[in-house]
């Protein structure tokens, strides 16, 4: 049976601080829903009802998209050990770069890896949790070291130029690149 609450309340905190990995979906009016898992030590909750995450640049720059288009955000934790449980956030986010004003508090919160772009600040309107029955138990192995590696080797300037081009989603929604290349705390 789905449980709503307001705000995230110790024992979500506690759910969601044993996580490794985590699911966001975003959606502008027009084009795709995207849906992407995240991983390493990226997720902080910040207060009852305010999460954040570190993102590091991939494939594409949907979320960054569909927050400037929309603002709404799902975030999903899945609990792969018992006891059984998936986590909802439901809000509306941000995304926060190196540039911005709140760029410094909120990183403040992360160990930053290389290759970081940005960070969404996400405002928490509510949390669903539901029993999760139907998700198979499961165990991390370890954490896959490619995407931090790739970020770490890259050229600086190189870097730069390729996430400067980068200023359209894949249905073409503007998007706000990076200015810098973060190689890490």
């Amino acid at each position: 049976m789905a449980e709503f609450t307001d705000s995230i309340l110790p024992e979500h905190e506690a759910m969601i601080g044993r996580q490794s990995v985590f699911f966001v979906a975003t959606a502008a009016a027009e084009g795709r829903i995207n849906l992407s898992p995240k991983g390493y030590d990226s997720f902080r909750v910040l207060g009852p009802n305010r999460v954040a995450y570190l993102d590091l640049g991939g494939s594409g720059n949907e979320t960054h998209a569909h927050l400037m288009q929309d603002g709404r955000i799902t975030v999903m934790m899945t609990n792969f050990q018992q006891p059984a449980l998936i986590l909802r956030l439901y809000g509306h986010g941000k995304p926060v770069l190196p540039a911005d004003p709140e760029w410094d508090e909120l990183a403040g919160h992360f160990t930053l890896l290389p290759g970081t772009r940005q960070i969404f600040d996400i405002t928490v309107d509510s949390v669903q949790t539901s029993c999760g029955w139907g998700v198979p138990i499961m165990t991390v192995e370890q954490e896959r070291p490619t995407l931090v590696k790739y970020h770490a080797q890259s050229d600086p300037a190189a870097w730069e130029a390729k996430m400067a081009g980068r200023v359209r989603s894949i249905d073409g929604l503007p998007v706000r690149p990076t200015d810098r290349y973060i190689g890490g705390a």
